[in-house]
Order: structure tokens, then sequence, then C-alpha cells
């Protein structure tokens, strides 16, 4: 079997539109890392997994967006600022889904 690190995957694109497909696979890389609770709300995560998530999520998002959020230094937040800013594209893609 392939080694989880070998995966890539497009970054998330600063339009969004792949949003929903780039969280369900960051969420499975983040499991697969036992990163997972850096973005859940309440983690006792330690500075060197909060570190780690950041750098992981930094580095799977558009150029534009790590500019944009290049402030951020906690992985649960930068999360959060992506789900705020892109989580209307949910509604969207599960309505077109639903008349096609």
């Amino acid at each position: 079997m392939e080694n989880i690190e070998n995966q890539k995957f497009i970054a998330l694109d600063i339009s969004g539109k792949n949003y929903l497909s780039w969280v369900l696979v960051v969420k499975l890389h983040l499991s697969a890392k036992k990163l997972r609770h850096t973005i859940d709300e309440d983690n006792a995560a330690s500075n060197e997994e909060r570190a780690a998530a950041l750098i992981f999520l930094r580095h799977h998002i558009d150029d534009g967006l790590k500019y944009e959020y290049l402030t951020v230094e906690n992985p649960l937040e930068l999360w959060q600022n992506l789900n705020n800013k892109f989580e209307h594209l949910k509604a969207v893609v599960l309505s077109k889904a639903l008349n096609d």
C-alpha cells in the first residue's frame, strides 16, 4: 500500500470551488498524522502538534489564502476562518446536486 505521505491532493482554491472535497481529504490526512484533534474545539493539542497541523494546512491552501491568513497562528482558528469564508458553498453545491 502506498504511503499516505506520498499522496498528493490539490490545494484549496482561493475561490473555494473545491472546498467540500478539500475538507474531506484534509480531515483524513490529519487523522492519519494523528493531528485531527488540532482542528476540534477545546482541544488540548501541544504546541508541536498545533505547529505541525498549521504547516500542513498552510501547505494545502492557495497562496492568496496563505497571504490572507498570514497572521493566524492556530490551526483551529485557520480551519474556522476557512469554514466561515466558504461554508456558504455547501448549500450551493448540495442544492445543485439535488437539482441535477
